[in-house]
């Protein structure tokens, strides 16, 4: 009796063991469903990688939506890859583009809660991708080239996975530092990164984070107890008012209606990310534990309270209240706040605004690598910080629309990992637009794309070529430059893209109102004098062709021309012109009349192909 006893306490010893440690591998392991996150997980998998996504919540989205942020920043005419099938899954259910322009603030606006239902339905068609809610990693480490992580369940149960890459996609990158990626927090001197508009001397100040509020109409007064502390002065001057008396930006000082029709969402929702003397809130979290985030976050909620507060009871909105059908939380906010921004690796490249502003002069041509695409001005939130006024005023910094190289996702001295969200390698003053959702949804599109490149390759992260990543990108429909020239659905729009990420034809950025756009010119004369990134690359071929001295080139002189090349380059190619200019759409076919540059792209493009015969480093240098 007693051996029988004892078999079954071993017995049951073993059962539990494994039920509460089981042991799983997958490809590709990412640490956060966050906007980043979720793409990541949805690109490889596509790709054929074995996938797994481990989020802390029951929801998809980050920022989009388990942050409340739900209006999109920008990239209205830029709908790259997975941020563009989003949109057009929010304009399926809503009735159209135009259902989502309900606020001022953005084209694109929707509950939080249908994008978290949108982004669990793309993720639910990937055979290839498992998804664990409500699980936290505790434990990392790697071994031969494995990742071995551990996992706890929402049943505080752990489970072991062993993983070929790991995506860092948490909101402050976590899982970068636990790795010992080296970083920065705060903002760099100008002495260091050549900046023109950031400060004098670096400092650890971030911009404010922010707890949203989703708010709807009851029809009824809802106005919430006064919270403990409240202060109307603290949001006096959110908009005119009879209690705004000295506003802290004089310029900006709207009307009640514009600032709550500022984010409002479909079927009377309002989204209240206010940033003028709003819910804005300054804190630094990035180096607390999980323990003291959560308490120093209970003041960035009771702030967001009192503004809600003072809509109600000051501003005269009693009917609007917390919305009880979005978040399944116990306060009714969303179960994270809005940061803006986070650690910022060390990583093989460093995107700064001057390589926005001129990217063709920089020492390192970083936009033949680029992944990405952003439109959005610089925008910093740093009004709640105590000192504000002594900082660079960085809002809506104007800059031309730009690409984001693939270097910045991948961290110095650390193998295996790669870096998402808004912790990738990039200056504190070019976050304030790298950081907006279109930009991040496109970094975890990237990311799963190099991730599941080098698993299929069998190759290190640092091996994988720049241009393969970007292959993968445009066979998705993402963007690598932010050409406007045609549609991503035009027959064109890849060879131009190509040609662009070349360097061969160099697009033209410029500032429009509030609009940031580059265009190639595609339709314009190709002009001799721009033929100089075509000599970049068949440096052979300049001589020749300064023979002929002409300004202009006609199609017969370009198709010799690059004829002449491809004799060069021993390519055994053929050049038809009628063909070729049938096929993409172009002007009716005159020999004698002078090329455009749209047709000069396409050309060498086709016929030459040095998108893919001309390999690049991570730094953009051809090799």
């Amino acid at each position: 009796m007693r051996n029988y006893f004892l078999g079954l306490c071993l017995l049951f010893a073993l059962c539990f063991t494994a039920c509460s440690h089981s042991d799983d591998s997958v490809d590709v392991l990412i640490i956060g469903g966050g906007a980043s996150g979720v793409t990541a997980g949805i690109q490889s998998a596509r790709m054929g990688a074995a996938t797994l996504i481990v989020e802390e919540t029951e929801w998809l989205g980050g920022m989009l939506t388990s942050a409340g942020v739900s209006a999109v920043d920008g990239n209205y005419d830029l709908p790259a890859g997975l941020f563009g099938e989003f949109r057009e899954h929010l304009a399926d259910y809503y009735g159209g583009l135009d259902s989502l322009k309900t606020g001022w603030v953005s084209a694109v606006l929707f509950e939080p809660s249908v994008g978290n239902k949108i982004f669990h339905e793309m993720v639910d068609v990937e055979k290839n991708l498992k998804v664990w809610h409500n699980a936290t990693l505790v434990k990392l480490e790697r071994e031969k080239d494995v990742w071995i992580a551990q996992i706890q369940m929402k049943d505080n149960t752990i489970k072991k996975i062993h993983a070929k890459i790991l995506i860092d996609g948490t909101e402050l990158g976590d899982i970068a530092k636990m790795c010992g990626v080296k970083y920065d927090v705060g903002m760099e001197s100008r002495h260091d990164t050549k900046e023109d508009i950031a400060p004098e001397e670096k400092n650890n100040i971030v911009q404010d984070i922010t707890y949203v509020a989703i708010l709807k109409d009851y029809g009824k007064d809802v106005t919430i107890p006064c919270p403990e502390g409240y202060n109307k002065d603290e949001f006096a001057c959110a908009c005119a008012s009879h209690v705004c008396i000295t506003p802290k930006e004089p310029d900006r000082v709207w009307s009640k209606d514009m600032m709550i029709t500022y984010g409002k969402l479909p079927n009377n929702k309002y989204m209240i990310n206010w940033p003028i003397e709003g819910n804005d809130y300054y804190i630094n979290l990035i180096e607390m534990s999980p323990e003291e985030r959560g308490k120093a976050l209970e003041y960035a909620k009771h702030y967001t309270m009192c503004f809600v507060y003072f809509l109600q009871h000051e501003l005269g909105y009693n009917t609007l209240g917390l919305a009880d059908d979005e978040y399944p939380t116990e306060d009714k906010l969303p179960f994270i706040p809005y940061h803006r921004e986070s650690r910022r690796i060390h990583g093989l490249v460093r995107f700064n605004l001057n390589h926005a502003l001129n990217p063709y002069t920089q020492d390192e041509k970083l936009y033949r690598t680029c992944i990405a695409v952003g439109d959005y001005p610089v925008d910093h939130h740093h009004t709640r910080y105590h000192g504000y006024e002594e900082l660079p005023n960085l809002y809506f910094h104007p800059i031309p629309s730009y690409g984001l190289p693939l270097g910045t996702l991948i961290p110095k001295d650390v193998d295996g990992l790669i870096v998402a969200e808004k912790s990738i390698s990039v200056s504190n003053i070019i976050n304030g637009t790298t950081r907006l959702q279109p930009v991040v949804l496109q970094i975890g599109q990237a990311a799963g794309a190099l991730a599941a490149l080098a698993v299929k390759n069998n190759q290190k992260i640092d091996e994988v070529s720049v241009r393969d990543v970007q292959n993968a990108i445009l066979d998705a429909k993402g963007y690598l430059l932010p050409y406007l020239d045609v549609p991503v659905t035009d027959v064109k729009f890849a060879s131009y893209q190509r040609i662009g990420s070349t360097g061969i034809l160099k697009g033209e950025g410029k500032n429009v109102d509030w609009s940031n756009q580059t265009w190639l010119r595609a339709d314009t004369v190709l002009l001799a004098s721009e033929l100089d990134g075509l000599f970049d690359v068949y440096p052979a071929s300049k001589d020749e062709w300064k023979k002929t001295g002409t300004e202009k080139l006609s199609i017969a002189e370009a198709v010799q021309l690059v004829r002449k090349i491809a004799e060069n380059e021993r390519l055994a190619v053929t050049v038809d012109p009628e063909t070729l200019w049938k096929a993409y759409g172009f002007q009716t076919l005159d020999m004698n009349r002078d090329i455009l540059r749209g047709e000069m792209a396409v050309l060498i493009d086709q016929v030459l192909d040095p998108f893919n015969k001309k390999q690049v480093s991570i730094t953009g240098k051809y090799i």
